[in-house]
């Protein structure tokens, strides 16, 4: 085993304590020894002279000098692996391989690109994937996933964005809510219920319409959740409206379940994007997945290019 394999075995290790927060389990993971995982991360330490994790009985914590070496790792091995796809020679050049750890948001991800991702991994089936779903903002290095989709504006500058398409989004409601009636103007939603989901409103709604004028409208929020199925159900009820994005009620529109409540009047566009670390030469198999999930997300109703 030459010294350039075994500084790559220690970052490695490295990561994987830090990202399963704990030595024993990084070591189940990896197949070594709990005190074999233990030494390589005291040898790392000792080769680059720094503290890089504070352990105590119960809990291990990053250093600052540990977070700059977890960024740095991670970019190295990946740049590692994208250099051994490009310079393969034994006949498996195209044939893309290893690990992927994507981060999608819970609707999105569950009802349309959870299927996009299967579809990617029948193409290739040597990639394989862990599937995380979550609307919070993640601290993308320490938990070490490769792309993150987020829906809205990706707060981390370190990271490198491209802009997947633009959602329409439309005032819903079941068609016994307000007595079956479609509303022509946005202030007669001050006599009706509205159910908010948390990250992308609050009181006041913004609308255009079709001519491009623009309205800002106080709504009477009754109902509120982080969970846009929590607030489809609420829809659905008849207790209130809401500004949902087409592609989550497209199939209830379809049936009728649902009426556009509005229809010359639409919120403010949202942005799936596509978050990723910049290294120097980016893996195949991450460059694929990123194309593969832009047609797919291109093709979900109410999606459209962006502008």
């Amino acid at each position: 085993m030459n010294a350039g394999f075994d500084r790559l075995s220690l970052l490695a290790t490295f990561i994987r304590i830090v990202e399963r927060g704990s030595i024993s389990a990084a070591a189940r993971d990896l197949g070594i020894s709990q005190a074999s995982a233990s030494r390589q991360l005291s040898a790392l330490e000792q080769q680059f002279g720094a503290h890089l994790i504070n352990r105590t009985t119960h809990s291990l914590a990053l250093t600052d000098a540990g977070a700059q070496c977890l960024a740095d790792a991670r970019g190295l091995l990946e740049g590692w692996d994208a250099m051994v796809e490009q310079l393969n020679e034994d006949g498996e050049r195209d044939r893309l391989q290893g690990p992927l750890k994507v981060v999608a948001p819970v609707a999105l991800g569950q009802l349309h690109l959870a299927q996009a991702v299967l579809g990617y991994q029948r193409q290739h089936p040597d990639v394989t994937v862990t599937w995380l779903l979550q609307d919070e903002v993640v601290r993308f290095a320490e938990i070490g996933c490769d792309l993150w989709i987020r829906v809205g504006a990706v707060p981390d500058d370190t990271l490198i964005v491209r802009s997947l398409g633009e959602v329409e989004r439309l005032l819903v409601a079941a068609p016994m809510f307000a007595d079956g009636a479609v509303l022509s103007d946005p202030e007669q939603l001050a006599n009706f219920s509205c159910a908010a989901l948390a990250p992308y409103e609050g009181g006041q709604l913004v609308l255009t319409n079709t001519g491009g004028q623009t309205r800002s409208v106080e709504a009477q929020v009754r109902f509120s959740s982080d969970n846009i199925f929590a607030v489809r159900e609420a829809v659905l009820s008849g207790s209130a409206y809401a500004l949902m994005p087409r592609w989550m009620v497209d199939g209830e529109l379809r049936s009728e379940e649902l009426v556009n409540l509005l229809p010359d009047w639409r919120g403010d566009r949202l942005t799936v994007n596509a978050a990723y670390q910049p290294v120097q030469r980016q893996t195949q198999r991450l460059s694929a997945l990123i194309d593969h999930i832009s047609a797919a997300v291109a093709a979900i109703p109410g999606v459209e290019p962006c502008r």
